[in-house]
């Protein structure tokens, strides 16, 4: 089948929402899973990741077109090696092939996961991050110094409203999650001024299992009705938000408790197995692709 004949009716799409995980910090790729990797990809894709200094990055960016792959593969009854993606001007994947509905999708990854969400006639962002002391500032009073313009000053006093640095931060990273996870859901990129987004929350802390879906969002001043964030901890140390733009028949059959948390909608974390189970080699061997990532450090400090 070709790009040009992929075109699916909608009835024969399963619509469902997916949120799915992988973990490439805790993955060792075998010669075999790395060399199945590279050929499970678009060669700009692989000739992009293969120019990764470290392994580290490199496997997060395998992992993520991976997820993508997978993802329209499976949910959209496209092919796998006739899936075609490419960027926009501002670096936003999206899909070439011609569908017969709208099929928003987005992937993060930072720390050690690679994230996807993907939707049905909602545009969708999403974004990750890990919660951990950040490198090259000697205190968090002197890194929230370095990114103050970052956030309003609403933003700010709830950031800083937890009594302990660790709780600070992990305000901090959510914060920076809602807004990364709106501005790459309707495709904006660089140089738009994140202090025009104000976030406010109302559950204070994220939960692992729990779903958080209360927090609003106001730009210019102005609240955002059609929008909806969710948020949770994906694992104890990665905290994703998730940015959806709702529908006017959003909101039946979710299963809710009363403060604000779901229970549906949660990440389903991925093996490697499991990532590549309905992959079809599009490219070809390539020992010399798999030595020279075996040759690299895995991250700057080599660990």
């Amino acid at each position: 089948m070709s790009v040009s004949d992929s075109k699916m009716s909608a009835s024969n799409v399963a619509r469902t929402a997916l949120r799915w995980a992988f973990n490439f910090g805790s993955w060792r790729p075998t010669k075999a899973e790395w060399m199945l990797a590279a050929q499970c990809v678009q060669m700009e894709e692989k000739n992009r990741i293969g120019k990764f200094v470290f392994k580290r990055d490199a496997k997060s960016a395998m992992a993520g077109r991976l997820l993508l792959r997978k993802a329209i593969s499976d949910t959209l009854q496209i092919p796998y090696g006739d899936v075609r993606l490419d960027r926009t001007e501002k670096g936003k994947p999206f899909l070439v092939n011609t569908v017969a509905t709208h099929f928003s999708f987005n992937v993060s990854h930072q720390g050690k996961l690679a994230v996807l969400a993907t939707e049905f006639d909602k545009d969708v962002g999403i974004d990750v991050m890990e919660i951990t002391q950040p490198r090259g500032s000697k205190s968090v009073a002197d890194f929230f110094h370095t990114m103050r313009r970052q956030f309003t000053d609403d933003e700010w006093e709830a950031i800083k409203e937890p009594m302990t640095d660790s709780g600070r931060l992990a305000r901090f990273y959510r914060f920076w999650c809602l807004k990364e996870s709106y501005v790459k859901a309707v495709g904006i990129g660089i140089g738009y001024s994140l202090q025009r987004l104000s976030f406010k929350i109302s559950t204070p802390q994220l939960r692992q299992g729990n779903l958080t879906k209360d927090t609003v969002l106001f730009i210019d001043g102005i609240k955002e009705v059609m929008w909806e964030f969710h948020e949770t901890m994906v694992d104890e140390h990665h905290c994703t938000a998730v940015a959806v733009r709702k529908t006017t028949h959003q909101g039946q059959n979710e299963e809710c408790d009363c403060d604000g948390m779901m229970t549906s909608g949660l990440f389903e974390i991925l093996s490697f197995s499991q990532l590549v189970v309905s992959a079809q080699p599009c490219l070809e061997t390539d020992l010399d692709y798999w030595e020279a990532f075996d040759q690299k450090d895995e991250s700057p400090g080599g660990s």
